[in-house]
């Protein structure tokens, strides 16, 4: 039987160093960056998302950065079509796909394939996106736990996009998301993997880069960045996925007079931390993860020889 070829994940949440540490390894090791970010897509969103400057890029190329524009879509199918041609390619040319980023879906779908969900119903979700505005998404989250415990168990309360299409999915198929998540997966991965997880040993520490992100973010101005692309894009909605991103989604009710200041710094923080909240909880439930602490002065080194040996 023939030997599969080796790729990596490197995994972890908001602000654990992933873009950093990903680099450095670059400079070490003969492997190639696919960037596995649902943010990091979409062009003009540079502030907001944390890309990697043009310095850093040029350093250490990534693919799938600034592929589609803020009003277009991109789903996990798209990214693992996407990921497995560039994975191939890497091979061919004697490297080692390294797959960096913290959207767990898309590394899940890359590794397990995906299931056969329906597509958007834009009718149907008007509908739920009504109701929200009425009663609010713990409400919503309240009726998904009803029809659909295992799905809202992982969800935040206020997990809007999420909320929205587990209920989209029951109401169109009749059947819980979960359910359908457990039929009719695609082949797995043609790779062998080495999953790393970049977890925090002091959650204050990881807290605390957040916050400090979220307030180089507001200096670098990811205000003028969003009324930028709202002059840029005059069709994009706050209700576009792009526009639901962390720290977008709050800079646009500043924009709209909704919040002030202070109120933006509080949201985007606290939705920030929400989120690597999220990430984590999938990273501890994922199999076969070495999970090594991100706050360690030895990480690059640590890493380094893990990588080094499995490769």
């Amino acid at each position: 039987m023939a030997t599969l070829p080796p790729a990596i994940f490197l995994m972890g949440p908001t602000a654990s160093g992933k873009t950093g540490l990903a680099v450095e390894l670059v400079q070490r090791l003969p492997l190639e960056l696919i960037s596995v970010d649902s943010a990091l897509v979409y062009r003009d969103m540079d502030i907001g998302t944390a890309k990697p400057d043009a310095a850093t890029l040029a350093k250490a190329p990534h693919h799938l950065i600034d592929i589609i524009d803020p009003t277009e879509a991109y789903s996990a199918a798209q990214f693992r079509t996407d990921a497995l041609r560039l994975m191939g390619e890497i091979t061919a040319r004697g490297k080692v796909p390294l797959l960096v980023g913290g959207t767990m879906l898309y590394f899940n779908a890359l590794q397990h394939g995906l299931n056969d969900l329906p597509e958007a119903d834009l009718g149907m979700r008007g509908q739920i996106l009504a109701r929200a505005n009425l009663i609010g998404w713990p409400a919503l989250h309240a009726e998904l736990a009803q029809i659909d415990p295992a799905t809202a168990q992982r969800l935040m309360p206020n997990d809007a996009q999420r909320i929205e299409r587990a209920l989209e999915v029951f109401q169109i198929t009749g059947r819980p998301m979960s359910d359908l998540l457990q039929q009719g997966k695609e082949d797995g991965l043609p790779y062998s993997l080495l999953k790393i997880a970049l977890l925090s040993s002091d959650r204050a520490v990881l807290h605390r880069r957040i916050a400090e992100r979220f307030d180089v973010m507001l200096e670098q101005g990811l205000l003028e960045e969003v009324r930028a692309l709202r002059h840029q894009y005059p069709q994009l909605t706050p209700t576009m996925p792009s526009m639901r991103c962390v720290g977008y989604r709050q800079a646009w009710q500043y924009l709209d007079g909704e919040i002030d200041l202070a109120t933006l710094r509080e949201k985007g923080i606290a939705a920030t931390r929400q989120l690597a909240k999220r990430q984590m909880t999938w990273l501890r439930g994922m199999d076969d993860t070495r999970e090594m602490d991100c706050l360690d002065i030895g990480l690059l080194d640590s890493v380094s020889n893990e990588i080094r040996q499995y490769i």
